[in-house]
């Protein structure tokens, strides 16, 4: 018969965290490079996320140019020619269908694209953190 204490002792307790880490070591060695420069925020994992930011203010300022072109260029366009100012579409005038309407859809199509875009920049972000070495 087996005492109280005997079993007690046989006993091995299992913390999670150690599990998890265990599993994660056997799977994933530590030989991703960009992850660790990440997380220990070494002059390489700075570089890496400046780069990421430096991307997203690209792609900010592309689109902020097309849509300052495009809605901007609008009055320039009917001050310039003010003849396109006088065409009317469905009994409206050209620049209030452009601007009051039309101006919308734009906008909402430039926000999308910059979602889109901004999103494929984190993905391939995060591609190359999640690389691994070779």
């Amino acid at each position: 018969m087996i005492a109280a204490d005997d079993r007690v002792s046989a006993r091995t307790r299992i913390v999670l965290a150690e599990v998890v880490r265990r599993e994660s070591d056997s799977e994933h060695p530590r030989t991703e490079h960009p992850r660790t420069e990440l997380a220990e925020q070494t002059r390489v994992g700075e570089a890496l996320v400046r780069g990421l930011v430096r991307a997203q203010l690209s792609l900010a300022l592309r689109l902020w140019l097309v849509v300052a072109v495009g809605l901007g260029g609008l009055p320039w366009l009917f001050a310039i020619a003010p003849s396109v100012s006088r065409i009317t579409v469905l009994g409206v005038h050209l620049p209030w269908v452009l601007l009051g309407v039309l101006s919308f859809p734009f906008l909402v199509l430039v926000g999308w694209a910059y979602v889109r875009l901004a999103e494929r920049n984190e993905q391939d972000f995060t591609d190359l953190i999640q690389r691994p070495e070779r």
